[in-house]
């Protein structure tokens, strides 16, 4: 039965989202049940494609990705896959009309990355974190507001500036992989293997303004989906503030982390805030 595959492939996602994730495992956790598995099925997706270009270095790349994109507009189109991870994505981009030109962007982002390892202007920089992050936020908007277009197009500029902000967090904490084993740069006018501590800062800065405009689109939402995200907001606010507290050489040589015990106290904090109406 066909009801049978789908739960199979929803569970799928969910377990990539279990295992990939401990920080959006538990921010999950804090959505809404009617909202949570399609969370699960944009985060499926969006990590399997990240793995092909990332991780499967003794495969040819670029197959993988052209067969993914090719299975990912059949599973569309047709409403079934084979591929349990795209068959609960289909369900979801169908589900709340998910528009192509979202998920082709992060595809195309993914592309790049097998292609391109330098970043030297603003607007290649821009693109690149549209394409790799901000639609992650906009498709993930799209199931919170369950197709109201004026929530939506309320909120569509803050669910981009914080997507902005978890990537460049990420560019931040990952900096040793991406140099040394990927060998990317993704901030232009930065020199990134000697980090400088004003390059450091400036770049702080400038994801303190992305979660500025994050948390007042945060505050805006569903209540189904408010402390979910805000839970993910709280995790990636501290691994902030510990990148800015960690001199730049160690960010260089070393990846930081938010240990677990102290996730737990967070994941607390941001359920006391929203508990006594704080976000």
């Amino acid at each position: 039965m066909k009801s049978i595959f789908d739960e199979v492939s929803r569970q799928c996602s969910k377990a990539v989202t279990n295992n990939y994730s401990t920080s959006f495992s538990l921010a999950s956790k804090m959505l809404g049940p009617s909202i949570r598995q399609d969370i699960h099925n944009i985060y499926g997706f969006v990590r399997f494609a990240d793995e092909i270009v990332d991780t499967f270095h003794d495969y040819d790349k670029r197959t993988l990705l052209d067969r993914f994109e090719e299975d990912l507009a059949y599973a569309i189109e047709e409403k079934i896959s084979l591929n349990p991870i795209l068959n609960s994505f289909q369900e979801t981009v169908n589900k709340y009309h998910i528009t192509p030109d979202m998920y082709g962007a992060f595809i195309h982002s993914m592309r790049l990355d097998l292609d391109k390892s330098v970043y030297l202007t603003e607007e290649e920089y821009k693109n690149y974190i549209y394409g790799s992050a901000d639609v992650v936020g906009l498709m993930s908007l799209k199931v919170f507001v369950k197709g109201d277009k004026q929530k939506y197009d309320d909120l569509k500029e803050d669910a981009m500036r914080l997507g902005s902000a978890f990537q460049k967090v990420n560019f931040l904490r990952d900096l040793k992989a991406d140099l040394d084993v990927l060998e990317r740069s993704y901030f232009p006018n930065t020199d990134l293997q000697d980090l400088k501590e004003e390059d450091k800062a400036r770049l702080i800065e400038e994801i303190k303004a992305d979660f500025d405009a994050g948390l007042k689109g945060i505050q805006r939402l569903p209540v189904e989906a408010k402390l979910g995200v805000y839970t993910a907001y709280v995790y990636y606010r501290r691994l902030l503030t510990r990148l800015e507290r960690t001199p730049s050489a160690e960010i260089r040589n070393t990846r930081i982390r938010v240990p677990n015990y102290e996730k737990i106290g967070l994941l607390a904090k941001g359920y006391v805030s929203y508990r006594l109406n704080l976000i």
